[in-house]
């Protein structure tokens, strides 16, 4: 099998997108009844390994019925529409709130942008095709889709990003959690098992929301949680308590700067200070290199979308 392939029971793989370093980033396939569907597709430049990763799990484009996009950040949902144009039955599947970025993705494009600059948009993100609208289903709360005799369902869940949802789906007992259940790499385990983190991202980072999303994804009693970010976790319980640990020490260390002229330095050297006590806590190595390598992208991400939080109720 390839080696940016990994196989899970229950007719799931993880495919690492190449987005910035290996095992980053996930889009996942379910096969099941000889159907398939990806969950979550990378940014474009993700889009051959993806159409390979197909041909070694001998699966044809015609058999996939469904692109699932958890929220429409593009490094989760900017291949969708070049992906499509090589699957000829798949439906594009995405939060109400999302459907008209993906039809018309130069707002979502825009605002990308502004957060990384051109030169590295280009780079990271390459062209975000338009899909057109006769192939977008936006699903609302609790409604499910059959693929291959499998029954998936489709919760809203806020607090990352207004247009997330989570997928539900019980003849695995796991769900497909995007970036609602934080961030952990798989670079950063240890005997003490997963390290996570919330994502914070910019701009509808909601801590009450964030919080009430965890919580509402643990009462479906999962044995496994898929993130894009990076693929399967269990010890479940765990870790829903620090996600909801940091999510209290990241509001409070982001108000501690509301006096700061440079609110968002100050929020990013608090998080990074915080980030790093918990490694040493979880028996990872004192490297600071190693540490911002694997890292230094998601601060700088999550002090951004804190800043923004903090704005919105500070004025």
């Amino acid at each position: 099998m390839k080696a940016y392939l990994t196989p899970f029971p229950d007719g799931i793989t993880a495919i690492d997108t190449g987005f910035v370093r290996p095992k980053m980033d996930a889009s996942h396939v379910i096969f099941r009844g000889g159907r398939a569907a990806f969950v979550d597709t990378g940014p474009a430049p993700s889009i051959p390994r993806l159409m390979e990763a197909l041909a070694a799990l001998q699966i044809t484009p015609q058999q996939v019925d469904y692109v699932l996009l958890t929220h429409i950040h593009l490094d989760h949902a900017g291949g969708a529409g070049g992906l499509v144009q090589q699957l000829p039955h798949a439906q594009v599947v995405v939060h109400p709130r999302g459907a008209s970025h993906l039809a018309d993705p130069e707002k979502l494009v825009a605002g990308t942008r502004a957060v990384y600059g051109d030169k590295v948009f280009r780079r990271l993100y390459g062209e975000v095709v338009p899909i057109p609208p006769d192939r977008i289903i936006a699903i609302a709360e609790g409604e499910w889709l059959e693929l291959g005799g499998s029954r998936l369902e489709f919760i809203h869940t806020p607090g990352h990003a207004l247009h997330h949802y989570c997928i539900i789906d019980r003849d695995s007992r796991s769900i497909f959690a995007g970036d609602t259940f934080g961030i952990s790499y798989r670079d950063l385990d240890t005997s003490q098992g997963a390290f996570i983190f919330p994502a914070t991202t910019p701009i509808h980072f909601d801590p009450d929301a964030a919080h009430a999303s965890i919580n509402r994804l643990m009462e479906y009693e999962p044995e496994a949680i898929y993130l894009t970010h990076y693929s399967r976790v269990t010890d479940l319980k765990r870790l829903a308590k620090d996600l909801h640990r940091d999510l209290e020490a990241f509001v409070t260390l982001t108000r501690d700067c509301v006096e700061e002229d440079d609110r968002l330095t100050a929020i990013k050297g608090k998080l990074r200070a915080y980030l790093w006590d918990r490694l040493d806590v979880h028996g990872f190595p004192q490297d600071d290199s190693q540490r911002d390598a694997l890292l230094g992208m998601d601060i700088n991400l999550n002090a951004k979308g804190l800043a923004v939080w903090l704005e919105r109720q500070t004025g």
